[in-house]
């Protein structure tokens, strides 16, 4: 067979790793140039020999690329000492080897005797992460129970192990179908259990069992490293912690010890600089004052900037500077009034609290820097994906506090260049104190402001963004609006406000469409006409649907007739009585004040917009 694999073209098919459906060729070239069928049978041979060969060689360089793999992912569990990064790193790597859709581990809980879920990678059902099982019950508690491997094409309608009902929701709830676990075995101890599974029916190959139960080999191992490292860790804790209470013979190393305690608490838990303040005051006495970067008097500052220089605490006249740095960063000084010998480890303890205070500021902004990017991503994602958004927009949304089905307002404010980067912050401060949201978009603020009108959010905007950043602020805005779809039309309506503004000249002004009066007819989309006629005529058109009246006729015949009754009177075909107690109707529908200047354009505009619909 090799002499006649040799003697055809399926060599060169095989030596650049053609896909099967090329090997189809050569029978066809010999049929054309009219073989007998004794060599078309020889060619049909090779054919045959030469897939199979192909077969094997694909077969072996799967089998090392998954060696391969998992060779590396028994490096990487080594290098990892942390329990939790241990089990999340199995998860994934097991998804990956077998290119599963999820990937999820179980450990078994020996106070209560079943396992339950710990690790999981493409999981997106809440039940299923919470998921328990007891020995002997369903596939996992089967595996756990027999210490044996088992795999399942069609999960509910396998009958070899005891289904759950609990269970059965969770892996229905997840969408799983075909499911292959094997066990996490230290020895003849059982850990728990890992498994790979798909949304589709696929059976489990001998090799792709063999390959997982390899991996398991593997994370068994590394899952109990990592614990008796935990263990020596705690128990390395427990021993400093009792070497700490041996060395705390003196009450000023005491003091020390305990600012330090009570410091890191406060770092853990991201409290604020007065509680800082508290401590340090509770531990040296004497009063401290908490100075910001900018805010310290004249006299101080030269003991502040020697402070930072040195790195340590300063004295001057009785009283104590700690500058609170970060790096590069100031963040201001802690002064300490009251306590003349403050020396030695009170000194140092001064010097942590401005260490403390300076993470604590700079974890502060972090935070803040980080919370103000998301919210602008999500304001962005919404202004150019809005008419496109999904569940995953509403569901960021709502994680950041912002409802986006409820009514809010578009608002969009702009200043100069060079203060954008203050105009940003400002913005997205203001934007929190209002349960809203902000961000920097195309050289502009943009504000979703929940719960508020949008022309009195742009006044009140154009205002307090000017007094924040020291430059007038141009604000415009539209709405309210409710839906992320809505977003994209409302932003460039208020885009088109703004620079209806500026080319008015009302610089620093801010306004609504709506507010802009007739202009917002030229300034909306499709619907703003419809908005504007309703704004402008809403009561009297109501009024003539409900009573058959006509009013509306009786205004356009008025206006066409430069305001005279008499001439209007004959082409209504009524008396002028009658048109005078129209247009009173008409004065308690609109106000008083509809036929002076303004009102009356924007009335015999609305007339004309609500003519050409009409028609």
């Amino acid at each position: 067979m090799d002499s006649t694999l040799k003697d055809t073209p399926f060599l060169s098919l095989l030596a650049r790793d053609a896909p099967p459906e090329e090997y189809d060729e050569p029978l066809r070239a010999a049929v054309a140039k009219g073989a007998s069928p004794q060599e078309l049978h020889e060619l049909e041979q090779a054919k045959t020999l030469a897939l199979r060969v192909r077969r094997a060689l694909e077969h072996r360089r799967r089998r090392e690329i998954e060696l391969e793999a998992l060779f590396e992912t028994a490096g990487d569990l080594a290098g990892l000492q942390d329990v939790d990064a241990v089990l999340n790193a199995i998860v994934r790597r097991a998804r990956t080897l077998l290119h599963t859709d999820v990937a999820y581990l179980t450990l078994i809980d020996p106070d209560r005797g079943d396992t339950y879920m710990r690790a999981t990678a493409g999981v997106v059902s809440a039940s299923f992460q919470q998921v328990r099982l007891a020995m002997g019950a369903g596939l996992g508690g089967l595996v756990a129970d027999t210490s044996l491997p088992y795999a399942t094409d069609d999960y509910a309608a396998d009958e070899r192990f005891d289904h759950v009902k609990d269970v059965d929701s969770a892996v229905s709830d997840e969408g799983l179908v075909a499911i292959l676990g094997v066990p996490l075995l230290l020895g003849p101890q059982v850990l728990g259990v890992l498994f790979a599974a798909d949304r589709s029916r696929r059976p489990f190959a001998r090799d792709e069992i063999s390959l997982l139960c390899s991996l398991a080999a593997h994370a068994a191992i590394s899952i109990d490293g990592a614990r008796l490292l935990e263990e020596a860790r705690a128990a390395v804790r427990e021993l400093d912690a009792a070497n700490t209470l041996v060395r705390r013979h003196s009450e000023a190393v005491e003091r020390a010890a305990e600012a330090h305690d009570r410091f890191a608490d406060l770092a853990l838990r991201g409290a604020g600089v007065d509680e800082v303040a508290a401590a340090v005051t509770e531990v040296l006495g004497g009063h401290l004052t908490v100075l910001d970067a900018d805010d310290a008097p004249a006299g101080w500052l030269s003991a502040v900037a020697e402070s930072r220089a040195e790195g340590r605490a300063v004295c001057r006249d009785s009283t104590w500077f700690a500058a609170v740095v970060a790096g590069s960063e100031e963040f201001g000084a802690l002064v300490l009034q009251g306590r003349e010998d403050l020396e030695g480890a009170d000194q140092r303890v001064l010097e942590r609290a401005a260490l403390v205070t300076a993470l604590l500021q700079l974890m502060k902004r972090t935070a803040m820097e980080t919370e103000n990017r998301i919210r602008g991503e999500l304001v962005s994602d919404l202004i150019t994906n809005g008419e496109r958004a999904g569940d995953a927009l509403r569901e960021r949304a709502r994680q950041v506090g912002f409802n986006t089905d409820g009514e809010f307002a578009v608002v969009v404010a702009q200043t100069d260049r060079g203060r954008l980067d203050r105009l940003a912050f400002a913005a997205s401060h203001l934007a929190r104190q209002s349960d809203g949201i902000a961000c920097l978009h195309q050289e502009c603020a943009v504000l979703l402001l929940p719960g508020e009108e949008a022309g009195a959010a742009a006044r009140r905007l154009a205002k307090e963004l000017a007094v924040a950043i020291g430059q007038p602020v141009t604000v415009g805005a539209a709405g309210p609006v409710s839906g992320p779809e809505k977003v994209p039309a409302a932003h460039a309506e208020s885009l088109r406000c703004l620079e209806a503004l500026m080319a008015l000249g009302r610089c620093g002004d801010g306004t609504s469409s709506r507010e802009l009066g007739f202009m917002g007819v030229l300034l909306g989309e499709a619907r703003g006409v419809e908005r504007f006629v309703n704004a402008v005529l809403g009561p009297v058109l109501e009024y003539d649907e409900r009573r058959g009246t006509g009013l509306i006729q009786t205004l356009e015949t008025y206006f066409a007739n430069g305001g005279n009754l008499t001439r209007a009177k004959d082409d209504l075909h009524v008396h002028v009585n009658t048109v005078a107690q129209r247009l009173d109707r008409v004065s308690q529908l609109l106000g008083s004040d509809w036929q002076e200047a303004e009102p009356s354009l924007e009335i015999q505009l609305a007339l004309r917009l609500h003519r050409l619909v009409r028609s």
